[in-house]
């Protein structure tokens, strides 16, 4: 089935609205948001810890890309009559754990401000495929690979320290895998809390819930904090977030707008950057859960899913200085252990992406170790030197080759 047939417009938006809404839609979108704010959003919260940032920053980053994604999603959703799923970039929380702290905040936000105008002006023309295309896409996930890698051997080495709440949680999670996957992370992160309680390290008794206060934060544009920051930032978020969102949609049977949909994410990610909103992006993971037929048995109904978590996520933006203060009051070790395992099923896909293609493999393994390595030089990140060397390195080996294929 065609996408046109899947959202074409309705004579009567309005009356066609009422018939579509359905309960198993509203919860699909409900749980999406769930697992995103129990698995990926620790990762915005453990880069604003590593970096350093005070609480009203955070709670401004927090507040940004909950309504960054909750007003991409409902209008998007309603505009193309297509479960459009939206979150923060992933990835590029990730990559902000070892970077943010570099650079003045005010840097930072002025490196968010011209990746999401980057990504606004590929995603309106139509370039994306064909940028993508320059860059071997074995290399960009290898990229992706050495970003979480880190993190997620640091969710390991949490057990001498704490090992009753580590291997709780790394049990849970394997357990999880096995019977419930899609809420393995949201079991792990309970069984977590309930460790934590049960030994007295979570204080909840300062935890309040009052409506968040953004804070604006004038950008300043700095050379170094574009190419360690921006850079890194617009190709993981387009080739690791985007890509796979279309996917996702495409393998559902519906045909996206790619302009209508990375351009609303890039132009909502332009507004909100000044306010800590590194990247809006389309989602994959939870947008599996709202495309499906869990959602709705029939595909032109599906988009309520989208509807539903766009204003799930706004009201949890809304409130977002008690969610910071929820998760800062839980251990070091719990928060680590859960974006690690969060993070695993993304580590994955980027190993095995990156040695999937044989003439390949040495730039793809180049690229991993010099990412992960840490690496900084002239205040430029590793993220962006591993695509260097990646890409340099696929050159000498391929160059003048009379077989590319590796044989």
């Amino acid at each position: 089935m065609s996408a046109e047939t899947l959202v074409a417009p309705r004579t009567d938006a309005r009356s066609s609205l009422r018939r579509d809404v359905s309960v198993s839609a509203i919860v699909a979108g409900l749980v999406a948001v769930v697992v995103s704010y129990s698995g990926p959003f620790v990762v915005v919260l453990a880069a604003a810890r590593a970096a350093g940032l005070s609480a009203g920053h955070t709670t401004s980053w927090v507040w940004a890309i909950s309504l960054g994604s909750g007003l991409s999603c409902f209008v998007l959703s309603w505009w193309t009559r297509t479960p459009v799923i939206t979150a923060w970039s992933t990835p590029g929380a990730a990559l902000l754990l070892t970077s943010l702290g570099g650079y003045r905040y005010s840097d930072a936000i002025g490196a968010f401000l011209i990746a999401a105008i980057g990504m606004t002006v590929v995603g309106l023309s139509g370039l994306f495929g064909r940028l993508i295309t320059l860059v071997p896409s074995t290399i960009i996930n290898a990229m992706l690979a050495g970003i979480l890698l880190p993190f997620v051997l640091g969710a390991y080495a949490q057990v001498p320290n704490a090992t009753a709440i580590a291997l709780t949680m790394l049990v849970v999670f394997t357990v999880g895998k096995r019977l419930l996957p899609r809420y393995a992370v949201l079991a792990t992160l309970l069984a977590g809390v309930g460790v934590a309680s049960a030994q007295g390290q979570l204080d909840l008794g300062q935890v309040r819930f009052a409506l968040a206060t953004p804070e604006l934060t004038m950008p300043t544009l700095s050379p170094a904090a574009l190419i360690g920051i921006g850079l890194p930032l617009f190709i993981v978020t387009m080739a690791s977030q985007n890509a796979p969102g279309i996917g996702i949609l495409t393998a559902s049977g519906y045909e996206p707008e790619d302009r209508k949909l990375l351009g609303g994410t890039g132009i909502v990610s332009v507004v909100l950057a000044p306010f800590g909103c590194h990247a809006i992006n389309l989602a994959a993971i939870t947008a599996a859960i709202c495309t499906g037929s869990e959602a709705h048995a029939d595909p032109r109904r599906r988009y309520i899913a989208g509807m539903s978590a766009g204003v799930c996520y706004v009201i949890v933006g809304l409130f977002g200085t008690g969610l910071v203060q929820l998760f800062a009051a839980m251990p070091k070790a719990l928060v680590a252990v859960l974006a690690g395992t969060a993070l695993l099923a993304a580590l994955l896909g980027g190993l095995v992406a990156a040695v999937q293609e044989t003439a390949t493999r040495d730039a793809a393994l180049v690229t991993l170790a010099v990412t992960a390595s840490g690496l900084t030089v002239a205040r430029i990140g590793s993220a962006f030197w591993g695509l260097v060397a990646g890409v340099a390195t696929h050159l000498i080996l391929t160059v003048g080759s009379r077989d590319t294929r590796g044989r």
